[in-house]
């Protein structure tokens, strides 16, 4: 018997109950699908990590590493292993401006490479390359294809051996100016050592990589004893692999916890009134089984069952959903196989989401539990009678001849959202969530095209980067400047307070190159002061006439600057001009001439490493932009989606609350045309006070999400008046078209059947 009432019930509410389900399922997919997001990469990336041998400290020197000094640094204590490493840029001849990040590792188990298809890496090749596969895919390059790498005079020509994966390029990108990978111009390749030595004719080798579990200052500690002086060290938290996939993990915990929370309170909040709603109109039904017999604990089972279906259905559907969202951001044709390239996308389920759902079932339960158990108070008579709203005192409002002078509509409205506060505060809060969404969606695409007109369209005025050779001589470097008429800059790995920091130096005479303040305004660098970029600045305490200490690696120098700024930028870095720099007698070597001459038209010599054109960092933006979009059109989507169903759940539990009203007022002579504009009227209100509210919070949230999640970007929070108009367009919009759909319902009430019921 109370399985056919079950499902007549059902059928009854069936709107009801599909908006509840629809609701879990979108709190708890969005909450497992963005923490298994996270938790992903992490297994994912440790699994990379470990059997690519991904280093965890790198010893730098301009001058190389010997053989010698390798075997003093593996006789540490807490010295894992460790290789002797080279990496550089060169470029893909017979390409148009294609770059290749070429690596070389004395141990291919320590930054090394994990193989995908080809023949087995052999360390004393001379004639094989280890190519990235996505740049083989994008260039269409097959195994056996012979391709030849330029590095300054080097030529390196060989056949392509194998496809690779690597760790230590997790992110391929050319340098910190480009923010997405472009495999189409730029990708990475291993040689053998052999192959390396006989090319240049040198055993070279810049960087000591070191598998270690020792700490940073320990390891420190131990180097500088056993090489006697200070070197450059630099843990994996300073790579752009590493960290910005840490990044993108913290990222994920932050979304993880501030999206699905927001669609759990509003689902919560939605189950505790649409619950309420349905025991008050089951009430009859309830004091009928109650006079049948039937124990309160049998009944109150009967009516906890439908708050449990409905959190157990919604979970099942919604961890579903959440594969599907995980898996469309983490797979490697996904949004974040554009930025991540792993040989492996396995899906892990967060053990934590295990504990959390089966809450949630749990407290959805309860709140059906407690619905049903406050309609069974007293004897099966009193469970019979109709149920009474509490007295509802009246509105101070009401007092006032201001209220009487309101229309009709105007003030049954008002009196019908004082007796029915908890149904219009749900709605306010659907609204509220909805138009914080869509703004804080839409403020990002805005900030994020702000921010790149800021840093790369009006801060990068050159047209081609120029890297000039470690060896090249002042005179060489001075007429390379002066014959593409640029300005040069240089750059030097200092400690500031603990922190490895880049000090940049630059000349600026043509305006090759812009800064911007924290106002995002343009400044110019004066010769009196170091401008600190606004992470340190934050994290150091410093500001505009402070003085900060720098001591350069390699060296036992330290040197005294003035803070003349503070300045945005998308790395930890300080910038002096380069006569500030000469009045502290700070040494630096020019490294880059910025120019408005073409790549192309740039004739490489013995001083011209590479080049890299402004437009390749350009164009990597395409594909970061169009992932944005994305992102933003699935939250803009789930937003008017979130708004809908709470609306319309609402709408429906509003028009059977208030049937036997809309019927009294047909009676006296009101057509359906004006029934519907009430209703309309008191979604528009609460429309106009939810996009009131949520405008501020939605500025709020956006701010929240860029210092937490772009905070290494330094972005400047911009909302354009055309995002505040379409929030504000769609937010009521959606309200209207759902107000208009519950509104029609009105045509079907049946006076004599709403009226002829006890009163």
């Amino acid at each position: 018997m109370l399985t056919r009432k079950f499902l007549r019930t059902l059928g009854k509410y069936k709107a009801q109950f599909i908006s509840m389900v629809i609701m879990v399922t979108l709190g708890i997919g969005m909450f497992v699908g963005f923490n298994m997001e996270w938790v992903s990469i992490e297994h994912n990336m440790t699994s990379f990590f470990e059997i690519s041998g991904f280093a965890d400290y790198r010893l730098v020197d301009e001058f190389g590493f010997s053989e010698d000094v390798l075997t003093d640094i593996k006789r540490l204590n807490g010295i894992e292993n460790a290789a002797r490493v080279i990496s550089v840029n060169t470029d893909v001849l017979d390409t148009d401006g294609d770059s290749i990040n070429l690596n070389v590792t004395t141990d291919p188990d320590v930054s090394g490479f994990v193989l995908i298809n080809g023949e087995k890496y052999d360390p004393f090749e001379k004639n094989g390359i280890w190519l990235s596969d996505q740049y083989a895919a994008k260039n269409n390059l097959t195994l056996g294809d012979e391709i030849t790498l330029q590095y300054k005079n080097y030529q390196f020509t060989g056949k392509i051996k194998g496809f690779v994966k690597a760790a230590e390029q997790l992110i391929c990108v050319r340098d910190e100016t480009q923010l997405m990978p472009d495999f189409a111009t730029h990708g990475f390749a291993f040689i053998s050592p052999t192959m390396y030595e006989e090319v240049i004719g040198l055993d070279y080798y810049p960087q000591i990589n070191v598998l270690s579990d020792l700490t940073k200052d320990d390891f420190i500690d131990a180097c500088s004893k056993t090489l006697g002086k200070t070197t450059v060290i630099l843990t994996k938290d300073d790579t752009v692999s590493y960290s910005e996939a840490e990044g993108e993990a913290s990222e994920g915990k932050a979304m993880g916890s501030i999206l699905p929370s927001l669609f759990l309170l509003i689902g919560l909040l939605t189950m505790v009134t649409t619950m309420h709603r349905l025991t008050v109109n089951e009430k009859i039904q309830i004091g009928t089984l109650k006079a049948l017999g039937f124990r309160d604990s049998k009944i109150i089972r009967h009516y906890s069952f439908y708050a449990f279906a409905v959190a157990l259905l919604g979970s099942v559907l919604g961890i579903g959903m959440g594969y599907g969202v995980a898996w469309s951001i983490m797979n490697p044709n996904g949004m974040m196989g554009t930025y991540l390239d792993m040989p492996e996308w396995k899906l892990v389920f967060p053990w934590f989401c295990y504990v959390i759902i089966g809450a949630i079932i749990v407290l959805l339960t309860f709140v059906g539990f407690t619905s049903v158990r406050k309609m069974l108070g007293g004897s099966a008579a009193d469970a019979l009678r109709t149920y009474t709203p509490k007295k509802i005192k009246p509105m101070l409002i009401e007092k006032t001849r201001l209220f009487h002078k309101l229309s009709f509509g105007t003030r049954w409205n008002m009196r019908d959202m004082n007796r029915q506060k908890s149904r219009s505060l749900m709605s306010l809060v659907g609204i509220v969530g909805c138009t914080v969404l869509i703004l804080a969606s839409l403020g990002m695409r805005d900030t994020m095209n702000g921010f790149l007109s800021m840093y790369y369209d009006n801060g990068l005025n050159y047209a081609s980067r120029i890297f000039l050779t470690e060896e090249s001589s002042d005179k060489e470097k001075a007429d390379i400047i002066e014959k593409y008429n640029g300005d040069f800059g240089a750059s030097l790995s200092v400690q500031l307070n603990g922190n490895t920091v880049s000090l940049d130096i630059y000349h600026i005479e043509n305006d090759k190159l812009r800064f911007s303040d924290v106002n995002a305004e343009n400044i110019s660098l004066s010769d009196d002061g170091a401008y600190i970029c606004m992470r340190l600045a934050e994290k150091l305490n410093i500001g505009s006439g402070d003085s900060i200490k720098i001591s350069p690696f390699g060296t036992d120098d330290s040197y005294v600057l003035k803070v003349a700024g503070v300045f945005r930028s998308v790395s930890e870095n300080i910038v002096i001009t380069d006569r500030y720099a000469e009045s502290k007698g700070i040494p630096y070597n020019i490294d880059s001439v910025y120019t408005d001459f073409e790549k192309a038209g740039i004739i490489y010599d013995g001083t011209v490493k590479s080049v890299q054109s402004k437009q390749m960092i350009m164009d990597s933006f395409e594909t970061f932009t169009g992932i944005m979009d994305i992102m933003i059109y699935l939250l803009v989507g789930g937003a008017l989606l979130l708004g809908v169903i709470v609306l319309y759940n609402l709408g429906i539990m509003s028009y059977t609350e208030r049937y036997r009203e809309m019927a009294t007022l047909k009676v006296v002579g009101f057509r359906n045309r004006k029934i519907g504009r009430l209703l309309v009227g008191q979604n528009l209100f609460l429309s106009a006070l939810g996009v009131i509210l949520g405008i501020p919070c939605g500025v709020f949230v956006l701010d929240y999400l860029l210092k937490t999640l772009a905070g290494e970007y330094e972005m400047k929070m911009m909302i354009g008046l055309p995002s505040y108009i379409v929030t504000v367009l769609l937010t009521v919009g959606m309200s209207i078209i759902v107000s208009l759909i519950v509104a029609g319902k009105n045509k079907k009430i049946n006076m004599v059947e709403a009226l002829k019921g006890a009163e």
